[in-house]
């Protein structure tokens, strides 16, 4: 059986599809790089924003013109909250998510252990960088976050298989792991008071148990970060980049999202950061026009931003999510006034992005190459910095030295030493 996968959305998103294509693989099917032929398609959907339910809709009544003779099934976010809404013969629960591959094709019609080992070049991805799951589902009580109820209570992955699928992709040829979730620090505070294991926990574990050369964390929460844990980045192979969602720099709008901290918090947590990690990338996520948000909050947001100066930030004008309590706040901001924020946000953050290039410009940096395009190569720097340059040689999958000589619009352009 000819098997299409794709996906909207997170790196957990990603994660979960690639999972997917190796048990699909596994059980003898071929996974195919295009809807046109297949007999079965496979969607991973996403309902976070407005924006990724309309992509997600959209995905799927593309595969439906795509390929009318093919099975489409619909699994992920979207298809636990609204299954009614997608043009999906088979619609499957993030509950049963894991199970897919057996309901779909019978017990017994995969290898009973889930082969991790496959070559990237096994399948029709050609991702350098390997997305492993480690957790699910989220105990906090953002009061925004959909994602919460369509995903459920925190469950952690025993280390165990952690570090076993770790080192399996490190043989497999991946230079970089990124460790996903959807609270990635709530690893572990499933199993016990206190809690026999953590995220930095499982970070030592990692990095001291297998051979893996780049690790990084996708996204943490304030509240989750100490000071203590800096220690661990003393290990070059634990990436430069820390991803902590502000969400907003007003403190009676992060009150009203139901987030642990004040904006002073964060700023010292980032202070800390930097501090103790030199050239650390921090980035973040910001969500404007949330309920009650006035122009004054607003300002107070832009002032924290400039004030903290990321190296790079998602910028959401807020959506209203249906059976989440944020939607039922009064004093929801006009879609106009949203979009008009976003927009000064946007150009904020963009500035100080540039910024923080504009420091390495002369330096010489380690570059994980990805892929190439229209000539040049891109790729990654550790502390999340996108480099392009031209080369005959063939780069992908390989790390190594660059020049960076000039900034660009989204990264930088560097020469290979």
């Amino acid at each position: 059986m000819k098997v299409y996968l794709a996906s909207v959305g997170c790196k957990l998103n990603q994660s979960e599809i690639e999972t997917l294509a190796c048990r699909f693989v596994a059980a003898g099917h071929c996974v195919v790089p295009a809807p046109e032929g297949a007999d079965v398609c496979v969607f991973n959907s996403c309902v976070v924003t407005h924006s990724a339910a309309r992509k997600s809709r959209q995905a799927v009544r593309r595969l439906r013109r795509r390929n009318p003779a093919a099975r489409v099934v619909v699994t992920g976010c979207y298809a636990q909250v609204a299954p009614d809404d997608l043009e999906a013969d088979v619609t499957v629960s993030n509950a049963d998510k894991e199970r897919l591959v057996e309901n779909l094709l019978g017990e017994g019609a995969i290898a009973p252990v889930l082969p991790f080992s496959l070559s990237p070049l096994s399948l029709p991805y050609r991702r350098t960088r390997a997305f492993v799951k480690i957790q699910d589902g989220c105990d906090n009580g953002c009061t925004y976050c959909i994602t919460r109820v369509a995903r459920g209570p925190q469950r952690s992955r025993p280390r165990a298989d952690v570090l076993a699928e770790v080192q399996a992709k490190v043989e497999a040829g991946y230079q970089e792991v990124v460790l996903t979730g959807v609270h990635l620090g709530g690893y572990g505070h499933d199993r016990g008071q206190p809690p026999r294991d953590s995220l930095w926990q499982l970070v030592t574990a990692i990095l001291s148990q297998t051979d893996v050369r780049r690790l990084r964390l996708s996204s943490v929460e304030p509240w989750d970060v100490t000071p203590d844990v800096f220690e661990l980045w003393q290990d070059p192979r634990l990436c430069r980049h820390l991803h902590l969602p502000l969400q907003s720099g007003s403190n009676g709008v992060l009150r009203r999202m139901g987030r642990r901290y004040t904006v002073a918090e964060f700023a010292r947590l980032v202070v800390a950061a930097r501090a103790a990690i030199p050239d650390v990338a921090i980035t973040t996520d910001l969500i404007v026009g949330f309920p009650g948000e006035t122009e004054a909050c607003f300002s107070e947001s832009l002032a924290s931003v400039q004030n903290i100066r990321f190296a790079r930030a998602h910028v959401f004008p807020y959506s209203a999510r249906p059976g989440t309590p944020a939607a039922l706040l009064p004093d929801h901001v006009p879609s106009s006034e949203k979009r008009a924020r976003a927009a000064r946000m946007r150009a904020l953050t963009t500035r100080l992005a540039r910024q923080f290039r504009e420091r390495f410009i002369g330096r010489t940096v380690e570059v994980l190459w990805e892929s190439r395009s229209n000539g040049q190569w891109q790729g990654l720097t550790d502390n999340y910095l996108r480099v392009a340059t031209r080369s005959d040689a063939d780069l992908a999958r390989t790390i190594g030295s660059v020049r960076l000589d000039a900034v660009t619009d989204d990264g930088l352009y560097g020469v290979v030493v």
